[in-house]
């Protein structure tokens, strides 16, 4: 007999809907043990395994233990196990060593093997992310009218990037779906009481009612709920920022499907019914489908073709250490609006999307010259929706340019002139975003001039820096902001 063992992030039919004998389950106390994680993460995780183990009832083992191989080799010492491939290098060498039967990997549009044979016949050019894409699409038929684009055009990101309605707190769309706790939640939090209580674990963040689906009936009311309501709303202000409105127009289904809840096929084809029955307009439904198809599936296949060194690269050398405050997700400690606002959202959701990760606290980190390996275990334990193959692309290759332009061509960072354009963060700060140096200098415009005059040398040959590196040139104050920036350290502004 043959058991299948199933991972915390393999909760979707599609994980076993092909086996009909035993099921495993391991919830290992061992995991929170090791490192911090976001409380509401915790509580998430725990939640969605333990819903999933009462759905399938007596057909699965479900066993709470210190640590996954104490079960599963008692297991192997009576039958066969095996697991579809895990989502990270230290699962799959642990399935591996224990002597598990490995199957493909799930919950992906495009396989391991298409991507690899894309990927060799590129013969050395850059795996543009545009590119994967656009063959994601055409394989899956998913957006295309007779062989073309719909909408006349693979991308409407230039149509995508509008920033937050003047005068306005919220986009007015209808809310997120919100699910209902029950007793498995309550029973959650109180063993995670127990655990803190008796010193077993700690964690960051805060956990409130849990605001993302735990069974896979209510990430299909969460996804048909954002398709039907928000969906159309979603693409001209994706990348906009509102205070009054954490959740904007974004659809929050990453946390579910990293569970393994959804599918990204069945995701992107609800978007694609909206687009066909005239509910929503192709730069929302494209921009979305970019998100599942595009990003997510590239972020996976890149995480496994770079080779599990690919965490460690750090090209700029930044080896500063992530400030207890930062870490923390101390917003008080800050006078930066942006960033005391976006630390005090990821403490209370374990959540933000894109753009505060990526232009606010991903920004902050590369300008100030955390360690990336610091800022990728980070976000890493914050984030509900966030998994080893998720953050080393996201941080080593975008966020941290640690990758030196392997995966992106360019730093994604700017002074405070892009969050005062895309957010409504600059007014009630203190701090100016048109100055640099001086008591009112925005800690991202003068760490902008900071990160590139320390990387000048680097910067001034690629194409799409070298005008912003020669700018350094027409600072008069540059050596005062160097100096002011170099005091300032890990200090929070």
């Amino acid at each position: 007999m043959t058991t299948r063992w199933l991972f915390g992030d393999q909760l979707g039919p599609h994980f076993v809907d092909d086996h009909r004998g035993p099921l495993l389950m391991v919830e290992s106390v061992g995991v929170f043990r090791r490192r911090r994680f976001h409380r509401a993460k915790a509580h998430l995780v725990l939640s969605a395994m333990r819903h999933r183990a009462a759905e399938l009832g007596d057909r699965l083992t479900y066993v709470q233990a210190e640590t996954y191989a104490e079960v599963v080799r008692e297991r192997l010492d009576e039958e066969s196990v095996q697991v579809v491939h895990p989502t990270s290098y230290a699962a799959l060498r642990l399935v591996e060593r224990l002597g598990c039967t490995v199957l493909p990997p799930r919950g992906f549009a495009t396989a391991r093997e298409d991507f690899e044979r894309w990927a060799d016949g590129r013969r050395g050019k850059r795996l543009l992310m545009e590119d994967f894409y656009r063959r994601a699409r055409q394989a899956h038929g998913v957006l295309l009218d007779g062989g073309e684009p719909a909408g006349g055009q693979w991308n409407f990101d230039h149509d995508n990037r509008q920033p937050p309605p003047k005068g306005a707190e919220t986009l007015g769309v209808t809310e997120p779906w919100w699910p209902a706790e029950d007793d498995i939640d309550a029973q959650v939090r109180e063993d995670l009481d127990r655990w803190e209580r008796d010193g077993d674990v700690s964690f960051i963040g805060r956990d409130g009612p849990r605001i993302f689906p735990a069974t896979r009936r209510q990430a299909l009311a969460a996804l048909d709920h954002f398709v039907e309501h928000r969906l159309p709303e979603f693409g001209a202000h994706e990348d906009a920022i509102l205070e009054g409105d954490p959740w904007m127009a974004h659809s929050l289904v990453s946390a579910p499907m990293n569970l393994g809840l959804l599918d990204p096929l069945e995701v992107v084809e609800r978007a694609e019914e909206a687009y066909r029955s005239g509910a929503a307009p192709i730069e929302s439904v494209e921009g979305f489908v970019r998100q599942v198809i595009g990003w997510r599936d590239y972020v996976w296949h890149v995480y496994w073709h770079m080779g599990e060194g690919y965490r460690r690269e750090n090209a700029l050398a930044a080896r500063e250490r992530i400030p207890q405050w930062f870490a923390e997700l101390d917003g008080a400690a800050t006078d930066a609006r942006c960033l005391s606002h976006t630390l005090d959202q990821v403490a209370e959701h374990g959540w933000v999307h894109h753009i505060p990760r990526l232009m606010v606290l991903g920004s902050y980190a590369l300008q100030r010259g955390w360690a990336p390996s610091q800022v990728t275990d980070w976000f890493h334990r914050a984030f509900v929706d966030g998994y080893d193959w998720v953050m080393v692309p996201n941080i080593v290759g975008m966020s941290q340019h640690a990758d030196g332009g392997q995966m992106m061509t360019k730093p994604y960072t700017s002074g405070g002139a892009y969050i005062n354009t895309m957010s409504d963060h600059c007014g009630s700060c203190r701090f100016d975003p048109k100055v640099r140096v001086g008591e009112d200098a925005c800690p991202f415009s003068a760490g902008y001039w900071w990160f590139l005059d320390r990387h000048r040398e680097r910067f001034e040959g690629n194409h799409r820096m070298s005008r912003a590196v020669r700018g350094l040139d027409r600072l008069k104050d540059l050596t005062e902001l160097v100096e002011q920036e170099d005091a300032r350290g890990n200090r929070a502004p």
